[in-house]
């Protein structure tokens, strides 16, 4: 059987479980598994929110932060400047802030380029809001996750207790309708599956349901081609 270059795409809004799906889905095709969300979030924490400084100094800045994947214990992790992303992008604050920088042209495409960028490198299990759409257009396999806005509220809900944090169901659920809306209808890469994408609605299965079905299509993309993703478990493969 030959190996080929594998670029897997899940979008969709918070809290419909592409983390969690993303990398189990990484981990069972022995590839590396891509953050995007985590990008956009590092660079609003360096930014505070605020992307209004103008395009020269925000280029800048968005330049200097240098993205690069790795492996730690078998799993792929994001690195910025050198350094592991973390749970200090997490936060519910941080979030916000993401989803309005996310809608600067100038950091949506300075992203994109080091989204592609390490995408020409590996095969993938990219997550995010447009990567079938945009960043990987012709990607083999493309996913689009969803679930009702009460259904994440209330996953949310549940990892910022396992984290200690204490917010309630109905402000959750604002947020997330909140950023529905910001992500969905602005101009520069709204939030929509691709033309091309297998919808999957997340609110009545569990991780294991949802990995099920997204293995089997992979499977059958692979059948097609006689061929499977380049990359085994716990390493990161460059592509060939």
């Amino acid at each position: 059987m030959s190996f080929f270059p594998l670029i897997v795409t899940l979008d969709g809004p918070a809290g419909a479980g592409k983390s969690t799906i993303a990398r189990k889905l990484a981990a069972a095709l022995g590839i590396p598994y891509l953050d995007t969300g985590a990008m956009f979030r590092r660079v609003a924490l360096e930014l505070h929110g605020n992307a209004d400084i103008g395009d020269h100094a925000l280029r800048a800045i968005c330049i200097g932060l240098h993205f690069a994947l790795s492996a730690d214990n078998g799993e792929s992790r994001l690195l910025c400047n050198g350094v592991p992303v973390g749970e200090e992008v997490r936060t519910e604050e941080v979030g916000l802030w993401a989803s309005r920088v996310a809608g600067n042209p100038v950091v949506r495409e300075v992203l994109k380029q080091a989204q592609r960028a390490v995408g020409a490198r590996f095969s993938l299990v990219a997550e995010g809001r447009d990567m079938g759409t945009v960043v990987f257009p012709d990607a083999r396999c493309k996913f689009f996750l969803d679930a009702s806005p009460e259904v994440r509220a209330r996953r949310r809900l549940k990892e910022m207790e396992a984290r200690g944090e204490h917010h309630t169901l109905a402000a959750l659920a604002a947020s997330i309708r909140e950023r529905d809306a910001r992500d969905r209808e602005r101009a520069l890469a709204p939030l929509r599956p691709a033309d091309d994408a297998i919808i999957v609605d997340t609110s009545d299965l569990d991780a294991e349901g949802v990995l099920a079905v997204l293995t089997a299509h992979v499977a059958r993309v692979c059948q097609s081609n006689h061929a499977y993703p380049s990359g085994t478990p716990g390493s990161i493969s460059p592509r060939k």
